[in-house]
């Protein structure tokens, strides 16, 4: 039961629910996540489980694609709809190319101000805690990349307070640390009116998609069968394929030759069995995680 376990996240689930559901499922104690997901968000979560939590540091740094709905005229606390509303200015007659064009500013590598609402901590404490004790909390920019952002849909309509607002169905793929509660707030403040997200969905992590994940239900009819560590390896990092020479000695730690790439390489025996994580480092290939020690 080492692996990786990819879980389509339900809505109004925290992703530590799910951690501790597949915990109870697996029957291990040892099951870690590569990312949150918000309790509103749903898709793929991904989850190593025994020895594959130690994968996982290789998988929170992947890039992320996500199904999203942002609603253009309101602002909220939160930057989504679990927060109340802070303001509705609504959104005039804009047109598709201004939309267009303020998307266009949003997309490749930008400065972004995470949501307040978010676990990064200040002094400490997590910042969505100080939020709720009615701190005023405003987090500094950090770089982040939009590879794509893609606008499918736009609807006109009314909220429920009378506000005219306009929601846009996008597609958004993007560098981990990205904040799509804080593309949704910067939308509209690009547009001289407010944004948050109504909706979102991960579909993508890396080269995981949620097309391959399973529902909670699932797991517990059909069991928990994850992803062997040999795949996740070989999906998630560079190969390099080993000699039964090099194959023994890496097992035992030792050094080898370079591998001749920058990073981390996955080491796989001739058997196709990944042995280990190696990375050059003074003209020599050193293991940096022994995943079939001796």
């Amino acid at each position: 039961m080492d692996g990786i376990v990819l879980v389509d996240k339900p809505g109004e689930w925290t992703s530590h629910d799910v951690v501790a559901r597949v915990r109870r499922l697996a029957g291990t104690r040892k099951v870690g996540h590569a990312g949150t997901l918000d309790p509103m968000a749903t898709g793929l979560l991904v989850l190593g489980v025994n020895r594959a939590t130690r994968l996982l540091t290789y998988l929170v740094g992947a890039d992320k694609t996500y199904l999203a709905t942002i609603r253009l005229g309101q602002a909220t606390v939160t930057d989504d709809a679990e927060g109340e509303i802070t303001a509705n200015p609504g959104l005039g007659d804009v047109d598709d190319e201004t939309v267009g064009s303020a998307v266009a500013g949003l997309t490749g590598p930008i400065e972004q101000a995470p949501s307040a609402v978010s676990a990064i901590k200040v002094d400490g404490k997590r910042s969505y805690a100080r939020v709720r004790a009615g701190e005023d909390v405003s987090l500094p920019a950090r770089p982040v990349t939009v590879h794509a952002f893609e606008v499918l849909a736009s609807r006109q309509g009314i909220a429920d307070d009378g506000t005219a607002v306009r929601d846009l169905d996008v597609e958004v793929r993007c560098s981990s640390g990205t904040y799509i509660r804080a593309l949704a707030r910067d939308l509209g403040v690009a547009l001289g009116s407010a944004g948050h997200l109504t909706a979102l969905r991960r579909t993508r992590v890396g080269d995981f998609g949620v097309v391959e994940a399973r529902t909670l239900t699932e797991l517990a009819d059909g069991g928990v069968h994850p992803l062997g560590m040999s795949e996740v390896a070989r999906r998630t990092l560079p190969v390099r394929h080993l000699t039964d020479t090099e194959t023994t000695e890496l097992r035992y730690g030792r050094r080898l030759p370079p591998s001749g790439r920058d990073g981390v390489v996955a080491a796989f025996a001739p058997d196709g069995h990944v042995v280990a994580l190696v990375a050059d480092r003074g003209g020599v290939a050193r293991p940096v995680l022994v995943l079939d020690p001796a």
